[in-house]
């Protein structure tokens, strides 16, 4: 039997060879993936031409996902220093990669990525159109927007961002609903401006249909973006962020119609307490399709320290519905993200990532923790390190500062409350002062 797409297959209660990666990969029988697929819950991003992809799915009952953003750009055009990081990334278990490049060699870049990454791949096709026509904003047509699509799609790319839903409807919203941030969303505010420039309404809106054609023909998985995430705590859950979500989720059954899979991407900045009503919110109003954060950023005041702002938004976000996180760097706000940036942010987003598994009570998600909790009660220092989410910084701080005895660290000594109860529970003396006997 025939089909399109990985939702198209679901339906027809076709099994792909990327349902059983993925049913393995979450101890999930497969039949009831296949079926979460159909209702769009879950989705796999697996365009038919990303051959050397070890494909990921994203949704509700998986472990929390997490994509790493990267790509050239005028000010930083080199590739090395960006391939350095790809192949970090992918060494360090990343899902996603993001390709977020806007200057240069973009196709060159994408298409080297794309072979070489298991990773899935996604890409921002508006960031691409000035550079790849050569031509300022307001001169690109319609046609050639979409045009820039199917080249990413052809490409291999396995889910593009389009900004949708920041339509003429929205954007008559925001214009009555003052924002302290305006638009902070870089693609929404490229379609915005060019909107208003030409008068015309957003051709991804206005040619959706043909957007979906594509989509369908690559079996290319769409993110509809949140141009209208609140890049404030002071702008969150707005009427701006609102309405365009209510959009999205209209776009959702359009492409479902079609057996196009969809995430649906969210905030931003929010303070805490508002996290949990719009992971809620999202996935009423866009009907449970998988849900893609960036943070939420839960505090404007810590830049250089966004990679804390964000892991902590993250964790409550994917604990209360959320399935794949975005990371943030050191970065954020400030610079193109260095190596040790983009660690740092790694890092951050999947210990977000394993935390809110745990609360999900995502199958094996404790016994890793488990597992890690006996090591240190039987003061196994190389196993500690071997389970550790970065087992190369905790073997460095180990042996930055040696203590006297084996069987504790320098913050304790023989203090050490493992050895110590350790050596009670065993009905031996713990000499604390005094060497063992």
């Amino acid at each position: 039997m025939n089909y399109t797409t990985q939702m198209d297959a679901a339906r027809k209660g076709i099994v792909t060879v990327q349902m059983e990666i993925v049913a393995k990969k979450e101890q999930m029988d497969v039949n009831f993936l296949r079926e979460k697929v159909a209702a769009g819950q879950i989705v796999i991003p697996a365009n038919k031409n990303h051959k050397s992809l070890d494909p990921e799915g994203i949704g509700e009952g998986l472990k929390t996902k997490i994509n790493v953003n990267l790509g050239i750009s005028k000010d930083c055009p080199s590739f090395e220093p960006e391939f350095e990081k790809v192949r970090t990334a992918l060494d360090m278990k990343a899902e996603a990669i993001m390709d977020l490049s806007s200057f240069g060699k973009t196709e060159e870049f994408r298409q080297k990525l794309i072979d070489m990454s298991p990773a899935m791949i996604g890409t921002v096709p508006i960031y691409d159109a000035v550079g790849f026509y050569d031509k300022e904003l307001q001169d690109i047509t319609a046609k050639e927007f979409i045009d820039v699509v199917e080249k990413h799609a052809k490409d291999g790319v396995d889910f593009i961002t389009i900004h949708a839903g920041i339509n003429r409807e929205t954007a008559e919203v925001f214009k009555r609903n003052k924002r302290l941030t305006n638009i902070v969303s870089r693609g929404g505010s490229l379609l915005y401006a060019w909107m208003e420039l030409n008068n015309k309404e957003n051709p991804f809106f206005e040619y959706y249909d043909e957007v979906l054609e594509i989509c369908e023909k690559y079996d290319l998985t769409l993110s509809l973006g949140d141009a209208c995430r609140p890049g404030s705590i002071n702008d969150a859950t707005d009427a701006s962020q609102i309405k365009e979500l209510m959009i999205l989720g209209e776009l959702t059954k359009r492409a479902w119609e079609r057996n196009v899979q969809v995430m649906i991407e969210g905030p931003g900045h929010m303070p805490i307490n508002e996290i949990a009503a719009n992971m809620v919110i999202e996935k009423k109003l866009c009907h449970g399709a998988p849900f893609y954060v960036l943070g939420p950023l839960v505090t404007d005041v810590a830049p250089g320290y966004d990679h804390i702002t964000s892991a902590i938004g993250g964790a409550i976000a994917a604990s209360h519905g959320a399935d794949f996180l975005c990371y943030v760097t050191p970065a954020e706000h400030l610079r193109l993200p260095n190596l040790d940036d983009m660690k740092e942010g790694i890092i951050a987003s999947k210990i977000a990532a394993h935390a809110a598994d745990i609360a999900k009570g995502i199958k094996g998600a404790k016994q890793w923790d488990y597992e890690m909790s006996k090591a240190r009660q039987e003061l196994n220092w190389e196993r500690m390190f071997d389970l550790a989410i970065d087992p190369e910084k905790a073997r460095r701080y180990r042996k930055e500062s040696n203590p006297e005895h084996e069987d504790s660290c320098t913050m304790c000594g023989k203090m050490c409350s493992m050895r110590n109860m350790n050596k009670v529970m065993e009905g031996k003396n713990i000499n604390i002062l005094r060497e063992d006997d």
